[in-house]
């Protein structure tokens, strides 16, 4: 694994979201002052309509970035040069397909939304949005080549100087003109530009992909592209068909003012993973070149290390959240806009259950392993729309969660780590589960003594929930720490975090000694 990048990955994903996080948490307070909650409905019903037409890209790029891992760790540019251009040519064909499908469904807008909100010009908006999501199509093949390549700080650092650069310029927008219209219209500007200079900067890395065309994929590469392709169309459809239509189900059968409101909730929960998933998605070109090596001990060996950090970061924000949700909320945007505490309950374990998947879908897929698990997103996708749309009708907005988390737990919660112990450790499941329900056993501890104690500080103060955060940044932790300490597991991670540290540490020295002269 090559560690130096995989730091760099982390580190600038965990600062640039950081940053954007904070800065989409103010845009939403000046969203909300001068356009409303419905329109905040539409954001929401939007996006998810466009994460269901992504279906599109039938699941293409994770074969082909699977399969730039072996021809960039042996430096084959002609194997390079074929895979690119072949990405360029299918991402083409499916950026036109998606704006085709974009407009085709323009007409059926009103099916999708219960009680219209009176907002002008919602079909011109749904196209902005809709080119949004076209544009990054005809870019994503220069992006790919960066992140195989174990270096996704780069894509990260643009993206996030995106993200800092839009909210500033939408929260101008928003005092100066409370248009929707350019809002969104910044939004298509800025993406455009992010793509274009990606695509600059991956041709100053690889210049030798400055001229691709000519070069075709061998038939046993493109067979194999094919096959994952065809096993990753279900795992696409099983994706867009859990974490896109919540939305579709609320403003259908409820109506578009509850997806504003679950919207917020959405964008902290949102917030959270964009983080989280960056951080352990670092890993995942390492973890390719690690199943690369064939040491199957090794690498079940570093499985174990990052599940153990997976269950750790996902149980202290589980517990975050059930703590500070509501308050924090409050707060933010007012009293006006929460959920109930059991509506609440249910978002923070479908967090909890989708979090600790991470580590087997990393290993999982940076493994190849498309194929061997390729029905079980249509399974997931049928019981999850099937519950949450009985559910909803007799239960209301609460009936939708809990869909997701029967379709969570039935179905992906134990084939995606039996497919991953089979097939790629050949090792037996049993141990997976073992840990897994300790760790669960321990967050609910965790959470309880931390409800407990920060149960002392009571009203809707901002001293209050700092009080309330203090408590629950040093209870989980510290309960983590006692019952996990002898692990080999903790103490690897320990070593890592003191070796980074003395790393970064001597960093800084250095620049400081060479600024003032101490090194002479």
């Amino acid at each position: 694994m090559r560690t130096d990048n995989t730091f760099k990955n982390i580190q600038t994903a965990l600062i640039g979201q950081s940053l954007g996080i904070i800065l989409n948490f103010v845009s939403r307070i000046f969203f909300v002052k001068y356009l409303g909650a419905e329109y905040l409905g539409v954001n929401g019903l939007f996006t998810n309509i466009l994460s269901l037409l992504s279906l599109a890209d039938l699941g293409i790029g994770s074969a082909l970035v699977y399969s730039m891992y072996k021809p960039l760790a042996a430096n084959d540019k002609n194997q390079i040069k074929s895979l690119m251009n072949f990405y360029a040519k299918v991402y083409n064909i499916i950026g036109i397909a998606i704006l085709i499908l974009g407009l085709i469904l323009l007409p059926f807008l009103n099916l999708l939304i219960k009680d219209r909100p009176n907002i002008p010009h919602l079909n011109f908006y749904y196209v902005l949005f809709l080119l949004n999501t076209v544009i990054t199509y005809f870019y994503a093949y220069r992006r790919s080549i960066i992140i195989a390549d174990q270096k996704n700080y780069i894509v990260s650092y643009y993206h996030n100087l995106y993200i800092v650069v839009l909210n500033i310029i939408q929260i101008l927008l928003l005092v100066t003109t409370k248009n929707y219209f350019l809002y969104l219209a910044s939004q298509t500007i800025l993406i455009f530009v992010e793509n274009y200079v990606i695509y600059i900067k991956s041709k100053k890395l690889y210049p030798y992909l400055n001229n691709i065309k000519g070069y075709k994929l061998d038939k046993v590469t493109l067979n194999t592209i094919i096959k994952n392709t065809k096993a990753l169309i279900y795992h696409k459809i099983g994706t867009v068909a859990v974490f896109s239509t919540d939305n579709l189900v609320i403003s259908t059968f409820i109506g578009v003012f509850w997806v504003g409101l679950y919207s917020n909730y959405s964008l902290i929960v949102s917030a959270l993973n964009a983080i989280i998933g960056q951080f352990f998605n670092s890993f995942t070109a390492s973890v390719g070149n690690l199943n690369a090596s064939d040491d199957k001990n090794r690498t079940y060996y570093i499985f174990n290390v990052i599940n153990f950090l997976n269950f750790w970061v996902i149980g202290f924000c589980s517990i975050c959240l059930l703590c500070l949700f509501n308050p924090f909320i409050t707060l933010w945007l007012g009293s006006k806009y929460l959920l109930d505490n059991a509506t609440v309950l249910i978002l923070v374990i479908n967090f909890y259950l989708m979090g600790m998947r991470k580590t087997p879908l990393i290993f999982k897929d940076a493994a190849g392993l498309f194929w061997n698990d390729r029905y079980k997103p249509i399974a997931e996708a049928i019981v999850n729309l099937v519950a949450s749309i009985i559910l909803v009708k007799y239960m209301g907005l609460i009936g939708v969660f809990i869909g997701t988390a029967i379709s969570t737990i039935f179905v992906s919660l134990w084939i995606e780590p039996y497919v991953l112990y089979k097939h790629g450790f050949k090792k037996p499941l049993l141990n997976y589960f073992i840990r897994y329900s300790i760790y669960t056993v321990v967050v609910i501890v965790a959470f309880t003594l931390t409800q407990l104690s920060s149960s002392i500080f009571s009203g809707n103060s901002i001293l209050s929930l700092i009080g309330k955060f203090i408590v629950c940044l040093t209870i989980p932790n510290l309960i983590f720490t006692l019952i996990f300490f002898k692990t080999a597991e903790f103490n690897h991670l320990k070593n890592v975090a003191i070796n980074l540290f003395k790393k970064v540490s001597k960093k800084q020295y250095n620049k400081f000694a060479h600024i003032f002269k101490l090194d002479k």
